[in-house]
């Protein structure tokens, strides 16, 4: 488990970072917000390319955790308005964009590390996507599951993006009321 002020940091940080992006704190910003000199950060996390991997592989578990088992209890549409219901619960209530979101339309400008994890995020929903999709029969193959998750990732970064831009969280249900249509 890591020390208490460095996951003070990390949450410092992730929130900073799901509002502006990575290049939208400085480790300055950090040590402000959390109450300490900067280099108190530094000692914590060395670079940033440092921090935004803690802070991006942390998020992934949290995320993933969250989720639960997809091949555990619940019907597939229970499951698959749990995970909607993760980037409602973002977008509406924390009036927060999902960090690896921000970041993979960021990815070219990221540190390659960092970059590598905000795939790992997309990759691990795709899979838990498509372990759901499994049971149930409108999705015969692989192939037809993978298009599904992925189109449903999509639309869901999509739906926060275009909500954000347009300073409505209306536009993220209208974009998701038929959520794998």
């Amino acid at each position: 488990m890591r020390a208490q002020k460095a996951e003070e940091i990390l949450d410092a940080a992730e929130k900073l970072a799901r509002s502006g992006g990575y290049g939208g704190f400085s480790f300055r910003d950090l040590a402000r917000g959390v109450g300490i000199k900067s280099a108190s950060v530094h000692y914590h996390f060395p670079t940033k390319e440092d921090l935004g991997i803690a802070m991006t592989q942390r998020y992934n578990e949290r995320f993933i955790h969250g989720l639960g088992d997809p091949r555990g209890e619940g019907t597939v549409d229970e499951k698959i308005a749990r995970y909607i219901n993760a980037f409602r619960t973002s977008m509406i209530e924390d009036r927060l964009m999902c960090l690896c979101g921000l970041f993979g339309a960021e990815v070219t400008s990221l540190p390659g590390n960092v970059a590598e994890e905000a795939r790992v995020f997309f990759e691990r929903n795709r899979d838990w996507l498509m372990a759901v999709l499994a049971d149930d029969t409108r999705f015969a193959d692989d192939d037809a599951r993978e298009r599904a998750a992925l189109t449903l990732i999509a639309k869901l970064q999509g739906a926060m993006i275009m909500a954000r831009t347009m300073i409505d969280v209306g536009v993220f249900e209208t974009i998701l009321e038929d959520p794998l249509g």
